[in-house]
């Protein structure tokens, strides 16, 4: 005689326990039923059509720009409070007025820099002149209305560019940056709203701007707060000044020694530019008085050595014996 096993009754899930527990109703019924329904679902997944991807994006909240109305005194209340030291230097030297000029537009002031890279000031003076004399005015008797866009600056030759003085290298860092901004890769609206991890990432993408072009950007165009141009020599140099350390701090440990001046760090590196600047005037004008107060045989002497020195580095020679007379 073979033996038949029962089929089990299935086991009511929890939520339907429960519901017995709680006594009567719907749910007793469907516990004594001895079969719990259930209808199937088919789980669909979507997918992104082909060729198309899906973007995240992300709201990044950027601190108010240095030109916002009270921000600037907000900076310097702070920095007097944080950092005696620097107080003194603020009251020395009075307000940040790099603010007060209207900046140019991203593009703009990119080209702008690349123009002016490892040149004295008068010659990129001169050559961003021309450089502006070759595009489409706005209004043809102001050169300083000229339209400084990305099809403006790819309408121009690398042969264009090389003719006023703008070297084959920047001509192609300048094409590469208007390319960049036709594409799309690169805007107005994306830079505004980039942070500054972001901004770094992004431009120095671009051929001929690194990290201190990128830097200077930040602060003197979009008045970014709080950057810190740590590899910067001249703020180097201020923040040996200002602390008397015994040796020039290496650009990473910029962070730890300026961190108390965030978020105003773009404000604490001005005036150590201007901190470097009143100590070269103090050499300078020191120099000047001794060699006022010297006697007028001494002073001939000066110039005659002076001069012969200059004859020396016409001929090649080198001035090896500038006061030995």
């Amino acid at each position: 005689m073979v033996k038949t096993r029962a089929a089990a009754t299935p086991r009511p899930s929890a939520a339907a326990a429960a519901a017995a527990a709680g006594g009567g109703g719907a749910g007793a019924t469907a516990i004594t039923a001895g079969k719990i329904s259930f209808r199937s679902r088919k789980i669909v997944k979507s997918t992104p059509a082909k060729g198309k991807s899906v973007a995240t994006t992300t709201t990044t909240v950027l601190s108010p720009p240095l030109s916002s109305p009270g921000e600037l005194a907000a900076a310097l209340s702070h920095l007097r409070t944080a950092d005696p030291l620097l107080s003194e230097v603020i009251v020395s030297t009075g307000t940040p007025d790099f603010i007060s000029s209207p900046s140019r537009p991203a593009f703009h002031s990119l080209a702008h820099s690349i123009l002016h890279q490892q040149l004295a000031p008068s010659a990129a003076a001169a050559i961003y002149a021309r450089f502006l004399a070759l595009l489409p005015s706005a209004a043809a008797a102001d050169p300083n209305a000229a339209v400084v866009n990305p099809a403006a600056v790819l309408a121009l030759s690398a042969a264009d560019l090389r003719a006023i003085g703008v070297s084959a290298r920047k001509a192609a860092y300048l094409h590469d940056l208007a390319g960049r901004f036709a594409a799309g890769e690169l805007s107005e609206s994306a830079v505004a709203a980039m942070d500054e991890a972001a901004l770094l990432a992004e431009l120095t993408k671009v051929k001929g701007i690194g990290e201190w072009t990128v830097h200077m950007f930040m602060i003197f165009s979009l008045h970014r707060p709080d950057v810190l141009p740590s590899g910067d020599l001249g703020v180097r140099k201020g923040v040996q000044e200002l602390y008397g350390l015994p040796a020039l701090p290496k650009p990473e440990e910029m962070a730890a020694l300026c961190e108390r001046w965030r978020p105003y760090r773009s404000v604490g590196a001005w005036y150590m530019w201007r901190l470097m600047e009143s100590k070269g005037s103090a050499a300078k004008k020191a120099k000047s008085n001794a060699i006022a107060n010297l006697p007028s045989k001494a002073l001939v002497v000066c110039a005659f050595s002076v001069a012969r020195s200059a004859i020396y580095r016409a001929w090649g020679l080198g001035c090896r014996c500038v006061h030995g007379l």
